[in-house]
């Protein structure tokens, strides 16, 4: 849930930061030897009362729950201050939703249907937290990982480093320079416009479909510790390169991959749950066009889901 903070508490906790920094360069002028770090003090238990609303108390558990709704809104704080933050606004939503809750406002038909889909949402992460994501075990993990790792099938790579200048004759110039001796990164660092001049014009290994065709088809013709003779035009100005190595890709490590897998099996656990609590459910539409509507709207959620990146693949770029 979205929550829209006061300007009077966001200027409060504003002003907050502001005399604590103000404290705080006061104090470093009257104590210049700074004094031992004190130990950090132990973390409040979750049912400890911080303040009583209306006779009802509000516990540290309450703080909790309420700082992973609206706690981003005070990302700017430092944590004491962002906790005092969430207190305070916490407050604010108690204080009139209590107001609400005496003119009868949550039997009113739109407040109703709100509260009931945000109650519904609850519970819904609820579920899926504990027969989901705190469900997944690492054999699952490793299971899904050795799958990808059987379907997955090399594919050839080059490592290669380029010089990007605007024109035709300043390119022939490097090549000419290259063929002299001089070292293909020291004049990428002196010569290159594209970023990659600070490493030397290293771009890395790169499989194919990743650069822009005529670039991508010089670099995989030249062989390793070579550069190209004759300069590449492309959209972005003209190249010379040099493959640096050639080879092929290697699936990942486990522990490189391990919470790509993992969201990978989330994703195919959470499917998985709604498909048979949607059955159990038995859902009728009562418009035939909105059921067309909405099982054609699905269809292209899975093949979208299908084609994406499973563990260990990399997006194109």
């Amino acid at each position: 849930m979205t929550l829209r903070i006061t300007a009077r508490l966001m200027a409060s906790a504003l002003l907050l930061a502001g005399l604590t920094a103000s404290a705080g360069a006061q104090e470093a002028q009257t104590q210049p030897t700074p004094a031992p770090a004190a130990q950090a003090p132990a973390a409040p238990a979750p049912d400890s009362v911080v303040a009583r609303i209306g006779g009802k108390d509000l516990t540290e558990a309450d703080v909790d729950a309420a700082a992973q709704e609206i706690g981003a809104q005070f990302g700017q704080l430092p944590p004491e201050q962002r906790r005092l933050a969430t207190i305070s606004a916490l407050i604010d939503v108690k204080a009139l939703a209590a107001k609400a809750e005496a003119e009868g406002l949550q039997d009113e038909a739109a407040v109703a249907r709100q509260i009931d889909f945000l109650r519904d949402r609850v519970l819904h992460n609820a579920y899926f937290e504990k027969h989901g994501v705190s469900a997944i075990t690492e054999d699952e993990l490793l299971a899904r990982y050795e799958a990808e790792k059987a379907r997955f099938v090399p594919q050839d790579e080059v490592h290669a480093r380029h010089i990007l200048v605007d024109t035709k004759e300043e390119a022939d110039s490097i090549i000419a320079r290259l063929d002299k001796g001089e070292t293909f990164a020291d004049l990428a660092r002196e010569l290159s416009k594209d970023p990659s001049s600070q490493n030397g014009g290293d771009l890395g290994t790169f499989g194919k479909g990743r650069m822009v065709p005529a670039f991508e088809e010089a670099a995989f013709a030249l062989e390793p510790g070579s550069h190209s003779q004759t300069p590449v035009e492309t959209q972005f100005g003209w190249h010379v390169i040099e493959v640096v190595e050639k080879g092929k890709s290697a699936f990942p490590p486990f522990e490189q991959v391990r919470e790509q897998a993992r969201q990978v099996v989330m994703r195919d656990k959470y499917v998985e749950m709604l498909e048979k609590a949607r059955e159990e459910l038995k859902v009728d539409y009562v418009d035939p066009e909105l059921k067309s509507q909405i099982d054609a709207l699905e269809a292209g959620a899975d093949a979208a889901q299908d084609a994406a990146p499973a563990a260990g693949q990399a997006p194109a770029q």
